[in-house]
């Protein structure tokens, strides 16, 4: 409790005897507490340039987290909401992405208006949204993407096409930009590093560019003999590991389409995926190796009635296996060409409309959207990485993912087409195993979720190791808390964390932070590059620009890369449909309840609809309750919450439940809780679990007999603040 009391006291007021209560002897205390009133003295009590100077001068990653806790609570404690927590500098900012644009061209696209790549930021955020084809036409330059035929122009928009049409005309395979020799790219360069868990004290796997360009047109070949027709879907169920990627590309560059799977689905999560999809093959491991337990993988997708599959072994001992009849050996596979792997295998020009990858999103159907991604969306994930991560030649980009989920394919494409090298660990990223890789890989551009950031908070694995080769974090896939992303960025010398939020249909991000602006913890600075956002009011209309306030945001309909199509769904109805019109465009809906702040910042807020984010997994409560309702003869009914914790952070897994027979609310709950969560982690995720059960007589009901999940949300978190559940 005293320790706690310290961390809000004022600059002024700390003194050495607080310094000791986090582990340093008097001395250090001392020694620390004149550097602190040292740069107080020249930068003031209470300013960003304090909060600077002791990020550089003293919080470094040995240093105990409290006293980075008391640092900057105690610098900004009359600053009031979003204090800055890094801050670029005029010659770094020179250096990235988009400061060599700018500093080469800002005067032609920005005029007068242009000052400096900081300064001016802003303004080219705006001259994305409003010079969308000049804009698009001048990043696809930047990033030398290749087309076979040119586009008729960038934007052709049509009253038929809420999202316009994109790149009409245009040739292009993706892959083959992937693989290309272009600006300083060599041969040689490290394409993809690896490291699989519980080999951390061998040095780690490289695959040079030339190495990977092989090994996909290997497998490019032998898709071939398969006699599919091009444009089939073609499954991967597999670990983010090399294999997976080398087959990822391979698919792309001969003209078919990835059908995205997570390697943590149940089979029949699988199975609705292959069905959607109309998949024609299914890439699978035999297991998952995780330390020294094996997760039958190959046996879910049998389970899962898959067609044909080729099978990748884990170890060089399970080449022995069974096969299912008509199944292939991934040795086999590979050995069903003659050609030398060294043949380049020429890519399959692609119409720009045509699906290079079918991913899945939940909805609140309980089926999940299958939403496919053309040959253009690839670009997308590439320019943001390129504008907002400023990922460039040089960098090692990590981030702990699967080709599943949007980010698996992101990461593809962000590293590759940026002239970068994938870093990949093939293995828990919840340890110290991962932390050693960060650190012998020299990764530059670290991706997170905040589970796995309060899983190594919480073990301090990360200690000892040396993360000082970051230049920035990228974090998604769900609200982060500030307390958790200070320590993080301490572990790396103050780094900044690029928030990053947009969806699978979006293709990458619609807001996002940058390099190129003052960074706020757990907040985004601007709406991603080409992307307008507008926040509606009580009445359903857009709040004007720039005025603070909150409400469910809704992103304007042009959108490089945005899906124009559903497989399962109609795409107007989902995204366009009753949303309202703003000068002559109809928005897009998205979800989202955001809130902008007077400092220019934006919060996350959770859903709107009844979809919940559950470890960066957008899932629908009707899927949960479908699982819930079943799992315990006793229950009459759920309703599934997703409940952020007081403080910020990740959403957590509420289910509220009525029994059929009242008596039973009384019943132990912990029995209860075991039950549902052994049902959902067995038939839709084992990485679900629920928070807390909360025992109701009855639902709250629309007169039409709907559950009002709102309702019942606001009842459980004002419980929550009240009693901690």
């Amino acid at each position: 409790m005293a320790q706690h009391n310290q961390i809000y006291k004022s600059l002024d007021a700390i003194n050495p005897s607080d310094i000791e209560l986090f582990g340093l002897n008097c001395d250090e205390a001392n020694r620390l507490h004149k550097k602190i009133k040292e740069i107080v003295a020249i930068h003031g009590l209470n300013t960003p340039e304090t909060w600077q100077s002791l990020t550089r001068e003293v919080l470094k990653p040995e240093v105990p987290f409290g006293i980075h806790q008391m640092m900057f609570y105690g610098c900004y404690k009359e600053f009031g909401l979003d204090p800055p927590a890094w801050f670029p500098d005029i010659q770094s900012a020179k250096m990235t992405n988009v400061g060599r644009l700018l500093e080469k061209r800002g005067k032609e696209l920005l005029g007068s208006k242009y000052k400096d790549p900081i300064s001016s930021f802003s303004d080219f955020q705006e001259f994305s949204v409003s010079n969308l084809e000049e804009y698009w036409k001048t990043i696809l330059q930047e990033m030398n993407i290749s087309f076979s035929v040119p586009p008729e122009c960038i934007l052709q928009e049509s009253p038929s096409h809420p999202g316009g049409q994109w790149l009409p005309g245009a040739y292009v395979n993706p892959a083959k930009d992937c693989l290309s020799l272009k600006g300083q790219r060599t041969l040689e360069d490290v394409a993809i590093i690896w490291r699989d868990e519980g080999e951390e004290n061998l040095p780690v796997n490289k695959m040079t560019l030339q190495e990977l360009q092989s090994a996909v047109w290997a497998v490019a070949y032998a898709l071939e003999t398969l006699g599919l027709e091009k444009g089939s879907a073609i499954a991967i169920d597999m670990p983010m590991n090399v294999n997976s990627v080398v087959i990822y590309l391979a698919i792309v560059l001969a003209g078919y389409a990835v059908v995205s799977i997570a390697d943590s689905f149940a089979p029949g999560e699988i199975s609705t995926r292959l069905r959607l999809s109309k998949a024609k093959a299914i890439f699978t491991q035999d297991f998952i190796m995780r330390g020294d337990k094996k997760i039958p993988l190959y046996r879910r997708v049998i389970d899962a009635q898959s067609p044909m599959a080729i099978v990748i072994p884990s170890t060089s001992s399970s080449y022995s296996m069974e096969l299912r009849d008509g199944d292939i050996a991934w040795k086999d596979f590979l050995e069903r060409v003659n050609q030398s792997k060294f043949v380049e295998f020429t890519a399959v020009q692609l119409p720009v409309e045509a699906f290079t990858n079918i991913l899945f999103s939940s909805g609140t159907t309980g089926e999940p959207k299958a939403i496919p991604w053309t040959a253009m969306t690839p670009f997308k994930a590439g320019a943001d990485g390129w504008c907002h991560m400023d990922i460039r030649h040089g960098d090692i980009v990590s981030w702990p993912t699967n080709l599943g989920w949007m980010m698996g394919p992101w990461l593809v494409y962000a590293s590759l087409l940026n002239g970068a090298t994938i870093a990949l660990y093939n293995g828990s990223p919840l340890g110290t195993g991962f932390a050693k890789f960060v650190q012998d890989a020299r990764v530059t551009m670290l991706g997170v979720i905040p589970s796995i950031v309060r899983a190594w908070k919480s073990s301090n694995c990360v200690v000892g190791h040396d993360w000082s080769s970051i230049r920035c974090f990228g974090s998604t896939g769900e609200a982060s808390s500030v307390d958790e992303y200070l320590w993080l960025m301490g572990r790396a010398c103050y780094k900044p964390v690029i928030e990053y939020c947009g969806g699978t249909e979006i293709g990458g991000g619609f807001i996002s932070g940058s390099q190129l602006q003052p960074q706020s913890i757990s907040a985004f600075s601007t709406a991603a590059m080409g992307c307008s956002l507008y926040i509606l009011d009580n009445n359903g209309y857009p709040m004007p620009p720039k005025v603070p306030g909150i409400g469910e945001l809704t992103l304007g309909p042009l959108m490089f890369g945005a899906s124009s199509s559903l497989l399962n769904a109609d795409h107007y109805s989902v995204y366009f449909k009753e949303m309202p019109v703003w000068k002559g465009k109809v928005l897009r809906r998205h979800g989202d309840v955001f809130e902008l702040t007077p400092k220019g910042y934006y919060h996350a807020h959770g859903r709107a609809d009844d979809t919940m984010n559950l470890g960066g997994i957008k899932v629908s409560s009707i899927e949960i309750e479908r699982i819930c309702n079943a799992a315990d003869d006793n229950i009459l009914e759920t309703a599934a919450i997703g409940l952020p914790p007081q403080g910020g952070g990740p959403e957590r897994l509420v289910i509220a439940v009525v029994f059929k027979n009242s008596d039973d609310s009384t019943k132990e709950l912990n029995s209860i809780m075991a039950s549902l969560n052994s049902s959902l982690q067995k038939k839709l995720n084992p990485l679900f679990k629920v928070s807390s059960i909360v025992p109701l007589p009855a639902l709250p009901r629309t007169a039409t007999n709907k559950v009002m999940r709102r309702i019942l949300r606001q009842q459980l978190s004002q419980m929550d603040q009240s009693s901690k559940m």
